[in-house]
């Protein structure tokens, strides 16, 4: 068993015509990922690299059965194109767009509120089970098969983290980048609740960063209910308040959403902290113990 992903999911790609979405909708059928539709309004009709192209999400799922979108939308039309795969039943989307306007995410997340659709990012890597599927913008290749859950607001240090794993013969059973955005799709406690259920996820490796109370909600959820070690790293402790550091939603705000703070109640709460992004898989290690 895999959270949101495996080698069954079917996979369209909304923005598959563009030089990005096309690049890593080829990295991803190379990797094993099962790409069975692209979208591109006014498109409708060619075929990119043998996969048919339709003008509408809902085109697409009702010619394919495609259950997954991977998003490479613009930005100006990106929040609209999530809520067409909602609209459309796909049952995943997985937002890789950077730069959405705050405004259409906030109208956008209401919508979604009323739909079963589940949403990763936008502004994430995306989402990967090592050795069946990946929908997203990650290097493969440092992922190994195995038995601890990633969940990351951050891309870069999700591949760090990963790399660190992996040599130290701790495979992944699936990695998710939710993104750094203020306004998102899956949270922390989302995706601990699926890891905790899942049979073949033995412990979870958490990534968090300054702003917002996502990880001080995480701290406390993992200490209610949590069945399964959990090892983490927050980064930002250098930064300054005010300042955005990367991610939109990378900036303490009122005294809020320190790095040390963040880490004070993750301890408390039985979490095995990282001192630093060398330590990462020093920590797992740790806590698997």
């Amino acid at each position: 068993m895999s959270i949101l992903l495996n080698k069954n999911s079917r996979i369209l790609v909304q923005g598959i015509t563009g030089r990005s979405g096309l690049f890593h909708t080829q990295q991803c059928r190379e990797y094993g990922s099962n790409i069975v539709a692209g979208v591109t309004p006014g498109k409708g009709g060619i075929h990119i690299e043998g996969i048919p192209v339709f003008n509408t999400v809902e085109e697409a799922v009702l010619c394919t059965k495609a259950d997954v979108s991977m998003i490479f939308v613009p930005p100006p039309a990106a929040a609209d194109a999530i809520l067409e795969s909602a609209d459309a039943g796909i049952v995943l989307a997985i937002c890789i767009t950077e730069g959405i306007p705050v405004r259409d995410m906030v109208l956008a997340r209401r919508i979604l509120d009323t739909k079963k659709m589940n949403l990763v990012g936008p502004n994430c890597p995306g989402v990967i089970t090592p050795g069946q599927c990946k929908v997203g913008i990650m290097p493969g290749y440092i992922h190994k098969p195995g038995k601890i859950g990633v969940v990351s607001r951050s891309g870069t240090l999700t591949y760090e983290a990963v790399k660190q794993l992996s040599d130290m013969g701790m495979g992944q059973s699936t990695c998710v980048g939710i993104g750094g955005d203020p306004i998102s799709g899956m949270k922390f406690i989302d995706c601990l609740n699926l890891f905790n259920k899942d049979p073949d996820t033995e412990a979870v490796f958490m990534i968090g960063e300054i702003g917002g109370n996502a990880e001080e909600d995480a701290a406390l959820w993992i200490r209610d209910n949590m069945k399964k070690p959990v090892a983490a790293f927050i980064a930002g402790v250098t930064a300054p308040t005010g300042r955005r550091m990367g991610h939109a939603g990378a900036i303490i705000t009122g005294g809020k959403g320190r790095a040390e703070d963040k880490i004070k109640i993750l301890t408390e709460c039985g979490v095995t902290v990282a001192a630093s992004p060398t330590k990462m898989g020093e920590a797992m290690r740790d806590a698997l113990r």
